[in-house]
């Protein structure tokens, strides 16, 4: 990690989020991770990023070292404690930038404050993750579904072993193999967490944009995905209320949408979600990239592209 990565929290009477700092005289910029993971899913691109910007990465309630209390595992709590992170700590308007279910509360903070100054959704799951659509999207078969078991049970104490072992991942192998690839490669992750409990997750012939779904689980609250099993993240919020109200500048990063024979969304939200995106909001543009959901990750040089080019083009 970046040499000049400071940790450090934010807390007052309700509040208590852990951040990553990188301190210069540069434009704030805001991170929010994906569920699942924790703000050290950023690490990769924080060293370019700080050239351009004084990075600051959150970890939200539920994740990292921040708040475990399931009653504020919701886009509006999480936000108000981000915004008044921003106001007591930051103390600027922030260029926002949020991946997945940070993305949505990154929206929520755009359109609730006027704290963002350009806004940077790295795939939202917008639509497709709330209400009924939920059921048939890849996070409610995967993440959320695996939480809410987890949370169920009383076997096993590992949720990041027990995810591996139980992910829908396991579907893309072939049938006839899948069973035996599945005991020899969970039998390899229980290994590794018994003799490195503490660290990130590691898989031989795991890929590595699969192993960064598991940066930061180890901190994870299974009862986050809960909410997104239940629809009570979304609070009753409507996505196009958010969506409407967002007044500043906004760049949709879209990954690549895929469906599998049953109708299954195997990403975060379909070409239609995109184009209502678009339409509520007519301050976005769209950037697509030819890969799965983490765009940081799997398009690294490309997404830092959008974030620092477009940083230097506003300035001219």
């Amino acid at each position: 990690m970046h040499k000049k990565l400071y940790s450090a929290f934010y807390k007052n009477a309700e509040i208590k989020l852990h951040y990553y700092e990188i301190k210069n005289d540069l434009q704030p910029i805001v991170m929010i991770h994906a569920q699942g993971v924790d703000s050290t899913s950023y690490a990769n691109v924080f060293k370019a990023l700080s050239k351009k910007y004084h990075v600051y990465a959150v970890d939200c309630y539920g994740h990292g070292k921040s708040l475990h209390d399931a009653e504020k595992y919701n886009i509006k709590d999480i936000s108000e404690a981000i915004s008044q992170f921003i106001r007591e700590v930051v103390k600027d308007k922030v260029v926002l930038v949020g991946h997945s279910s940070g993305g949505l509360i990154a929206a929520y903070i755009a359109a609730t404050t006027e704290l963002c100054s350009k806004l940077y959704l790295e795939d939202p799951p917008f639509f497709a993750s709330q209400g009924e659509r939920r059921f048939q999207t890849f996070n409610y078969v995967d993440l959320s579904t695996i939480c809410h078991r987890f949370n169920n049970q009383l076997d096993e104490k590992d949720f990041v072993l027990y995810y591996f072992s139980n992910q829908y991942a396991w579907n893309f192998f072939p049938e006839k193999s899948r069973e035996k690839i599945k005991e020899k490669l969970t039998a390899a992750a229980k290994r590794y967490r018994e003799k490195h409990p503490d660290k990130n997750l590691k898989v031989p012939f795991w890929p590595k944009a699969a192993l960064s779904g598991f940066c930061g689980m180890n901190d994870y609250d299974p009862l986050f995905g809960e909410a997104f099993y239940c629809d009570s993240f979304h609070s009753d919020i409507p996505h196009k209320e958010i969506l409407r109200n967002i007044q500043c500048e906004t760049v949709f990063m879209k990954a690549k949408t895929n469906k599998n024979d049953d109708g299954l969304l195997l990403a975060a939200l379909d070409e239609e979600d995109l184009e209502q995106v678009l339409q509520l909001n007519p301050n976005c543009s769209s950037v697509r990239f030819d890969c799965g959901h983490g765009i940081h990750i799997e398009k690294e040089k490309e997404f830092l592209r959008v974030l620092i080019l477009q940083k230097s083009l506003q300035r001219k």
